[in-house]
């Protein structure tokens, strides 16, 4: 068994038994490639599996060093995810083939800023989807997609890839949509009124024939809705109204969450909402709201 062979079954193993994403193992593989390509210089191009399972925390810390020291030095948040993907190849070995290596497992990456969600608040929300359909630059067609894919967002917190995977087959949408998110993981979301109707009205006034397994949004020579038009699209409108930049698409599934547990929703069934797989994602909306109360308290009490 070499290092290759081994890469080969881990990568098959992640992408069948842990379900990630292609976008995951693409950049996993990379980041295997860039480990081994500098254990290859470091300790000789002749190394195996044995010689990985006695790495040392040394060893570690100067494939570290290479990754800083590149042209293009990364940033923690892209070394943490390097070192992730390592961790989980030497895990693999462990587990699935006796070569453990606990100097590996062990080793701590850079520490990472919490960055927290930024939602816009619900004038702002409400101010981005009625400002589509005073936009004199779009055809009455395109500004009914746009609004619903707007509201899917807001409505039903979903990601743009997942608004974008709709297909006709999908129209007209049942009280509850079944969404395949990051990692293959299916979920159930409850579909608004107001959404379905948005949805309905667009898929009346589109103008193209659409198989059942078409995607349901359309660009206007007829291709499917890129993300990159759905950003530009929000771009314009929050130009249009005096938004910060911080007003994006998936600031729209941001304030979904935000918006009910400020009305009361419980934790763990926003989790479910947003298909995050672990409930500490989700906890940074509390942040947010309590960030949110601390200022309207600030701005309202008296001594504030």
């Amino acid at each position: 068994m070499t290092i290759d062979d081994a890469r080969l079954q881990w990568l098959q193993y992640l992408k069948a038994q842990k379900r990630v994403s292609p976008r995951t193992l693409e950049a996993y593989g990379h980041a295997f490639s860039l480990y081994i390509g500098h254990l290859r210089k470091a300790l000789g191009a002749d190394i195996d599996l044995n010689d990985l399972s006695h790495l040392t925390s040394a060893d570690i810390r100067g494939w570290m060093a290479y990754l800083r020291g590149k042209d293009e030095p990364l940033s923690a948040r892209s070394l943490a995810q390097h070192l992730s993907a390592i961790k989980s190849f030497h895990s693999y070995l462990d587990l699935h083939m006796g070569y453990a290596n606990a100097q590996v497992v062990l080793t701590q990456g850079p520490r990472l800023k919490t960055s927290l969600p930024r939602p816009l608040n619900e004038d702002q929300a409400q101010g981005l989807l009625t400002e589509i359909e005073l936009d004199g630059d779009k055809s009455e067609w395109e500004a009914a997609r746009d609004r619903a894919v707007l509201l899917l967002l807001y409505g039903c917190g979903l990601r743009i890839s997942e608004a974008l995977s709709l297909t006709a087959k999908d129209t007209p949408l049942a009280e509850t949509l079944r969404i395949v998110g990051k990692g293959n993981k299916t979920r159930l979301v409850p579909v608004l009124e107001a959404v379905r109707e948005a949805v309905d009205t667009y898929r009346r006034l589109q103008p193209f024939t659409l198989t059942e397994e078409d995607a349901l949004f359309r660009a206007p020579r007829g291709g499917p809705l890129s993300p990159r038009h759905v950003q530009l699209s929000v771009q314009h409108l929050r130009s249009r109204l005096g938004l910060s930049d911080r007003a994006t698409p998936h600031a729209l599934r941001h304030s979904f969450a935000t918006h009910l547990l400020g009305s009361g929703a419980d934790l763990r069934s926003i989790q479910e909402l947003l298909g995050h797989a672990s409930l500490s994602t989700t906890q940074k909306y509390t942040q947010v709201d309590a960030e949110r109360l601390l200022s309207a308290y600030a701005a309202a009490h008296p001594k504030g």
